[in-house]
C-alpha cells in the first residue's frame, strides 16, 4: 500500500450520548496514523441526524478524547482552513455538490409520498423480490425547492470493485445499488452523502471504519464516481467482540461509556495501550506501551481481519502495569483522589501516612476503584484511625490463654528503638529473631492485630513502617492494656 506523504485522516462520531469503546478505538487508530505520518487528525461531529442528537454529547466526545491524550489538530473548538468541523455548519457545501448533481441530471426531487413508497415496498414483498428505488424512478425530474427529499439517480447499475487495506480486494453486485437519499426533507444531509462531500473538502486521505459500512460502499463509490472526486483508503477494523467472541460487544453485554472507566481509575496511557491491542498487532513480544511507541509501531499492515475480544482481565492487568510504570509522586497521587473522595468525612490524611502507605496500596490493587473497595472494607483504617477490637482477637490459635501475648509484646516494644523504623524490613531485622525464638505466629499475630485491630491485613512491619514509631508504641502498649485488664479480670 503506497501511503500519501501528507495523511490526513480523522474521526466523525455523532453526537448521540453514548461514547462506545468501539468508537475510541476507531479514534485511537486514525490518531495513531496520523501522527506516525506527522499527518493531520480531525475531529467532526456528525450531527446532521437532529432527532437523535443528544444535549452535551460533542463536549462529551471530546472529553473522552482528551482524557485519552487523543489531541486533534481540526475539531469543533478549532478553525480550519476547510471551514467548520461541525456537520450542520457546512450545509452550504452540501447544497452546492447536490446542486451538480442536480446539473448532471444525477439527482431528483422525490415525487412520492411515504404512503407511495410504503405500498412500493408491500408490492414488492408480496411479489418475494427485494424493494429497489430506481424501479420507481420517474421519467422527468421536476425542479428541486429544497422542501423534498433530494435522491441520488445511480448512473450506472454494475458490480464494484474495491481494495481496503484491512480486507483486501472486495466487491459488491448491482443489488447493492439504489437511488439513495442525499438530502433529507428538513434541509440537512444523510450520512452517505454528507460524509464523502466532507472528507473529500478536508482532504482525508485514510477512512477508518467498522465493517457495517462495508455492504454500502459500493453506494459510496457510485457517489464518488459521479462527482468525479478521488477515492480515499478504506481501512476497515475489526469488530470488537464480547469475551465469549460469540457476537459484538454492546451495551447489554456490560459495554460502558469510555467515561466510566476514568471513573473506576484506569489510567488514559492503559487504556490506549490495551484499545490499541484489539485488533491490532506489533509482531512483536511486547504487550506494554506508551503512547509515543504505540505512534512509532503503528502500522495499518498489521490490523488483523478476524474480531477480537474485549478482555476486562487483560484490561485490569494492563491497569496494573502502568501503574507500576508511575513514579512516586504520580502513584501517590492517584491513590490520594481515590482515598479523598471514599473515606469518611472527618478522617485527615497526613502526607507523610499517605507516602508511606502508597506502596503498599499499589502492590495489592489493578484500578482505583479497589481502593474505594478497600476503604468501604475497613483495608486502610489502620493508618489512619486507632484499632478498635476485642481482647480475645489477640490470641493465636495455639495459645490457651491470652495473657501469654503479654511477654512476647512487651519484649517486642523494647527490642524496637528510633533506627529500625526506616523501613519495614529494618523492622522485620529487630523483631525477627526473637519471633523465631517464640514461634512466629505467636508472636505476629497479636502484633498484627493490635496494629490493625483485624486478622487479615498488610503484614505488621509494613504497618509500623506506616504509622511510625511513635504509633507502633503506643498501639503495642494499648494490646498490653487490655491483656493485663483480662489478666487483672481472671484474678
Amino acid at each position: 500500500m503506497n501511503t500519501p506523504t501528507n495523511v490526513v485522516t480523522r474521526f466523525a462520531p455523532s453526537p448521540t450520548g453514548f461514547m462506545h469503546i468501539g468508537g475510541v478505538r476507531t479514534a485511537l487508530f486514525a490518531f495513531l496514523w496520523a501522527r506516525r505520518h506527522g499527518g493531520t487528525f480531525i475531529l467532526r461531529i456528525e450531527d446532521t441526524d437532529k432527532a437523535r442528537e443528544v444535549a452535551g454529547s460533542i463536549q462529551h466526545i471530546q472529553d473522552v478524547l482528551r482524557w485519552l491524550h487523543i489531541t486533534w489538530d481540526y475539531g469543533p473548538d478549532t478553525v480550519a482552513p476547510f471551514g467548520s468541523c461541525i456537520q450542520s455548519e457546512r450545509l452550504e457545501s452540501h447544497r452546492e455538490y447536490a446542486q451538480r448533481l442536480i446539473n448532471k441530471g444525477l439527482a431528483y426531487p422525490d415525487p412520492y409520498t411515504e404512503e407511495e413508497v410504503a405500498t412500493f415496498r408491500e408490492r414488492a414483498k408480496a411479489e418475494n423480490r427485494p424493494f429497489l428505488y430506481r424501479n420507481h424512478r420517474p421519467s422527468t425530474f421536476m425542479p428541486w425547492d429544497g422542501k423534498r427529499p433530494l435522491r441520488f439517480r445511480v448512473p450506472e447499475v454494475k458490480r464494484y470493485t474495491w481494495h481496503d487495506a484491512v480486507r483486501g480486494e472486495l466487491s459488491a453486485g448491482e443489488e447493492m445499488l439504489d437511488d439513495f437519499i442525499i438530502i433529507k426533507g428538513d434541509g440537512y444531509p444523510t450520512y452517505n452523502f454528507a460524509h464523502i462531500i466532507d472528507d473529500f473538502e478536508m482532504g482525508v486521505t485514510h477512512i477508518m471504519r467498522s465493517d457495517e459500512f462495508i455492504s454500502s460502499t459500493p453506494k459510496f463509490l457510485s457517489l464518488y464516481d459521479a462527482l468525479e472526486i478521488n477515492r480515499p483508503t478504506f481501512v476497515t477494523l475489526p469488530p470488537i467482540l464480547r469475551d465469549d467472541r460469540t457476537k459484538k460487544l454492546g451495551k447489554r453485554d456490560g459495554a460502558k461509556d469510555a467515561l466510566e472507566y476514568r471513573k473506576e481509575g484506569y489510567l488514559p496511557e492503559a487504556m490506549v495501550n490495551f484499545l490499541a491491542l484489539i485488533g491490532w498487532n506489533p509482531g512483536t513480544d511486547q504487550e506494554i506501551f506508551t503512547q509515543a511507541e504505540l505512534i512509532k509501531a503503528f502500522d495499518i499492515s498489521k490490523i488483523q481481519k478476524a474480531g477480537a475480544a474485549f478482555n476486562e482481565e487483560k484490561l485490569l492487568w494492563t491497569n496494573k502495569q502502568h501503574l507500576l510504570t508511575l513514579g512516586p509522586a504520580d502513584q501517590v497521587s492517584y491513590v490520594r483522589s481515590f482515598l479523598s473522595e471514599s473515606m469518611a468525612q472527618g478522617i485527615a490524611i497526613a502526607e507523610p501516612t499517605l507516602e508511606k502507605l502508597t506502596p503498599t496500596i499499589i502492590e495489592r490493587i489493578q484500578v482505583g476503584k479497589d481502593i474505594r473497595d478497600g476503604v468501604t472494607n475497613g483495608d486502610y483504617d489502620f493508618a489512619f484511625t486507632t484499632p478498635v477490637y476485642d481482647a480475645s482477637l489477640l490470641l493465636w490459635k495455639k495459645d490457651t490463654n491470652i495473657t501469654a501475648a503479654l511477654p512476647r509484646l512487651r519484649q517486642a516494644l523494647t527490642l524496637l528503638t528510633a533506627a529500625d523504623f526506616a523501613s519495614a524490613e529494618t523492622i522485620k531485622a529487630a523483631l525477627w529473631t526473637y519471633a523465631e525464638e517464640v514461634g512466629k505466629g505467636e508472636l505476629l499475630w497479636p502484633l498484627r492485630v493490635a496494629l490493625s485491630g483485624k486478622a487479615q491485613s498488610p503484614d505488621p512491619f509494613t504497618i509500623a513502617a506506616i504509622i511510625g514509631k511513635e504509633e507502633t508504641l503506643l498501639r503495642i502498649t494499648a494490646a498490653c492494656d487490655k491483656i493485663e485488664a483480662c489478666q487483672s479480670h481472671d484474678s
